[in-house]
């Protein structure tokens, strides 16, 4: 009984971690350039799992196909988004983007057979418009595939603290 004792302090700390890990926040590593300037493969980010509000520009992460996607959102449920002449539009009207340095393709939602996105979708895209797989291809993201938000890099160590800086 005494041997048992001894382990309960590390069963606690190991089953607090899992539960942390599995419903509160867990680290998540960018795979591949779709992010850049801003976010490079192989930076690790911490995910919250809590934040289930999503705000235009928002650095989501998104299940699809058994992938962790790392994307900003751009469109909410009930706008019209539109890309003209290397411009956002959001219900015809221009909304800047300060964190992009590459040109966008002209775009629209319509692509998708949307006038509008609907209820609990949303549109997200690479800060790498030029190689980027989102939204323009795989279409609208339902709001239960999208894990969480992340807004903290903790790797490389060079770049350590809030990535919307």
């Amino acid at each position: 009984m005494k041997q048992i004792k001894e382990f309960i302090p590390y069963i606690i700390i190991i089953l607090v971690v899992v539960l942390i890990r599995t419903f509160i926040a867990t680290p998540v590593k960018v795979d591949g350039s779709s992010m850049v300037p801003n976010l490079h493969d192989g930076d690790l980010l911490i995910l919250n799992k809590l934040d289930k509000t999503y705000e235009r520009f928002d650095v989501v992460v998104v299940n699809y196909n058994n992938t962790k996607l790392v994307k900003r959102v751009i469109g909410l449920p009930g706008e019209h988004v539109e890309y003209k002449d290397n411009k956002l539009y959001i219900n015809g009207k221009v909304i800047e983007e300060k964190f992009i340095d590459t040109e966008t393709k002209d775009f629209t939602v319509d692509y998708l057979g949307y006038n509008k996105i609907p209820k609990n979708y949303y549109f997200v895209v690479g800060d790498n418009r030029q190689n980027s797989m989102d939204s323009r291809m795989i279409g609208l993201i339902n709001k239960k595939d999208i894990i969480g938000t992340t807004s903290f890099r903790l790797w490389p160590i060079k770049s350590f603290g809030n990535i919307n800086d």
